[in-house]
Formats: C-alpha cells, structure tokens, sequence
C-alpha cells in the first residue's frame, strides 16, 4: 500500500494519536535465512560496508527515512521509542514519503550521485521487486546472525513465507492475509457478488460502478490481480505470463465497464464515499482504516468470495547500497528493535494492515488501547474466521510482480 489509506493529514504521515511503546530488547527478534560470512558487500557509492560489523557507531547518526508504502502509521511509534532508547546509536531521525514506482528511481540516481541520503526505506512488495530487480538494496545474509538471530522462526508461519520474497535484501516488518475482498455500499448493492462471474455480470449490469486501482501502486489492487487466477482456476497463478489466460481475458472484459484506474487506493476510497462508484477492491486493513478515520462512511460493509485464496501482503525495511558503516549499523539496530513483540504491537495501528505483525505471540489484546478500540469498532468480526478457514498464498516473486505489472499496464491501464 503505498499511501496512507484515508490520511487527512498534511504532514507526510498521519498525524494520529499514538500509544509508544515504551518496551522493547535491545537485541533481535528473530530465525536465520542463512549463515553468515560473505565478502564486503558491494556499496555503490560508498566505501563498502564489511561483513563484519560493530554492535553500535562510532557516534549517534542521523536515519533519513523514506516511506513508500504508508508502513509509518504502523512502525513511527516504533522508530521514536528507539530513538528514546537509543541516543547513543540515534540522534535524529527525518522521515519523507513518495510512492512505491518513484523508490527506484530516486535511490539509483543517488547511487549514480555518490551521494545516498536514504538511509532506510519502507516498502510493500512493489518498491521491494523493483530495487531488487535493479540492485538497489544491500544484500542482509552476512549480518542475520549479529542482528536478527532466530528471524524466520519468530515470524509467523505466513508472514515467514512472505519474506522469502525479500532475497535476503529486505527485513519484513508487517504482514497481512490482504484479499482479495470487495467492499461496497449495502444501500446500492442489496447481494454483493459471491464468484468472480457475478462480479462481472454485476459489473456489466452496473458499468462504471466497480474500481480498482492501478496495481503497480495499489495494495488492493494488486491483491485483486493476484487474486483472480486462483477464484477462476488459471493455469498457473505464479506465472502471469503463461498462466494467467482466463484472468487477463477476465480482466479484459472487465475493463469494458470500469470508467477508470485511479493511480492509488485513497481516490477509490473517497469515490465510494461520494457515491461515484458503488464497489472497490478492498483489503483487510483498507476495509477498517479509512472508516475509522471518516473517509469511507461506517456504514460501508465487506464481502468476500464464497471460495477464494488469501493473497499475502507484507511491509519491508530496505537498506539502500551506498550507505555508511556506521548508518548501516544503527539500521539494523532499529529493524532488530522493530521485530520484538512490544513493538510489534504497534503495527495494529487503527487498522491499517489488519492484523499487521509479522512475529508470533502477537494478540490484539498486547495492541495499544486505541488499536483494540478501532478493530473493536470498525473491525469486521469474521475476518480472523476467514484468516483460518481459507488457504493463504505469496504474492508473487518480486521479478514476476513487476512482470504482471507490466502487463497489466499497458494491457488494461493504457486504455484508459
């Protein structure tokens, strides 16, 4: 999700009531992708960072933070704390967000400058593809061992399987099942659809009233693409290229009663309130956060197919190539703090990623007070019901997300 869903704020994150967590260990969360002696890793930019690392910086450093997922509604508390915990490791923090398809770009030409000023990024599966499809982030094998002893087996089974999509390049920090669902206006829409067919007849029924958002840069959206070769039984739902002729035919029809693809999840949001559309493909967290935060009507409800496969999301920290021993040091100190189960807390936020921890041992009930009285109120009961009875799936690999995006551009987007 590369935007906050819903944000009323002009800061560049929601500026929310927070509960800090004041807990946390020093040291790791978490189980070890792989052991640890490689040569200098490759640093463009820089002098290369040893394989070998202090525990702490020669002094506080200052982290720029950039966020291209809205992952700071969910992980700021948890930054701040460290920084509280932490002035000899931190002095300072500044935070910027953009967008997942503009991570790349401004990360290369920084490289290419010699002069890397993003020190940590926040990411979905989107920004994550795209700089390991290009080289971007920092190669994190060498230190699991120092840093994060025990990763994979603290992650929750799903979520572990989610940060094999990392390659090593990138520490998961947030997880949801994500879709796909539909959310719609029960006041215009008496029997949501329960198949992908009655979703296309009520769409051809209704045209302009259904609306996705561009995948490339929509949470919902992608999980709706990546959703359907599942709901109508594609030949291969990991290979959008050979196996995926009934969902691009599906979508190709589809296409003709869709008006437009906004190029992120917010605009599908505030038409659904306004009336313009009637339905959106939604998520878990887009379902509850934007209610909470009075974008979408309380009043709105979701729906999901009568037999359908989960769809994984996930949030990661990035070390871009380039950066200093000394920030790269105190980067992993941060992501090791981010993992422990008081902080993962945290993640609940007002719903945003719904649930939103990636470690095991993670209840509602260890959640800040505010949390557990958004999913309370704007929750949907049966969604940890549907989290246990259907399948949950990866996303696709990051190289093939970025492949399936392609497509979908310039087979169904350019059109519009």
């Amino acid at each position: 999700m590369p935007e906050i869903p819903g944000s009323r704020s002009s800061l560049p994150f929601p500026s929310r009531r927070r509960v800090m967590s004041t807990l946390a260990a020093a040291g790791a969360a978490g189980p070890i992708l792989a052991a640890c002696s490689a040569p200098s890793s490759p640093n463009s930019g820089g002098t290369p960072v040893p394989s070998s690392l202090a525990t702490a910086p020669a002094k506080p450093v200052t982290l720029n933070v950039l966020d291209v997922a809205g992952n700071l509604a969910l992980t700021k508390p948890m930054i701040e704390a460290f920084t509280a915990a932490h002035p000899e490791i931190v002095s300072r923090v500044t935070y910027s967000t953009g967008t997942a398809p503009q991570l790349a770009a401004k990360v290369q030409a920084q490289q290419q400058g010699g002069n890397v000023q993003v020190h940590l990024a926040l990411t979905g599966t989107d920004g994550l593809a795209a700089g390991i499809k290009s080289g971007l982030w920092h190669e994190l094998t060498p230190y699991y061992d120092k840093f994060f002893p025990g990763l994979m087996a603290n992650y929750q089974p799903p979520a572990a399987a989610m940060a094999s999509l990392a390659q090593n390049q990138g520490i998961e920090l947030a997880w949801c099942p994500s879709g796909p669902l539909l959310e719609y206006d029960p006041g215009k829409v008496s029997a949501p659809p329960a198949t992908a067919d009655a979703l296309l007849d009520w769409a051809r029924a209704n045209p302009g009233k259904f609306q996705y958002a561009r995948p490339a840069n929509s949470g919902p959206g992608r999980t709706f693409l990546m959703g359907l070769p599942y709901l109508l039984g594609d030949a291969d739902p990991a290979d959008p290229v050979n196996g995926w002729s009934k969902t691009w035919a599906y979508v190709t029809e589809l296409n003709k009663y869709v008006d437009s693809y906004p190029a992120g999840t917010t605009a599908t949001m505030e038409n659904l309130a306004s009336g313009t559309v009637q339905m959106v493909a939604t998520t878990t967290g887009w379902y509850v956060n934007p209610r909470a935060l009075g974008t979408v009507p309380p009043e709105m409800k979701v729906a999901k197919f009568s037999s359908f496969t989960w769809v994984s999301d996930a949030q990661f920290g990035v070390v871009p190539k380039g950066v200093g021993s000394d920030v790269f040091i105190a980067v992993l100190r941060l992501l090791a703090w981010m993992l422990t189960p008081e902080q993962q807390a945290s993640a609940y936020d007002e719903g945003y990623f719904y649930p939103g921890p990636a470690v095991k041992d993670v209840p509602l009930s260890k959640a800040p007070a505010a949390s557990q009285k958004v999913v309370e109120e704007f929750g949907e009961p049966d969604f940890d019901a549907w989290i246990k009875q259907y399948p949950i799936k990866n996303s696709l690999p990051t190289t093939t997300q970025v492949t399936a995006f392609d497509l979908w551009d310039r087979r169904i987007g350019s059109t519009k």
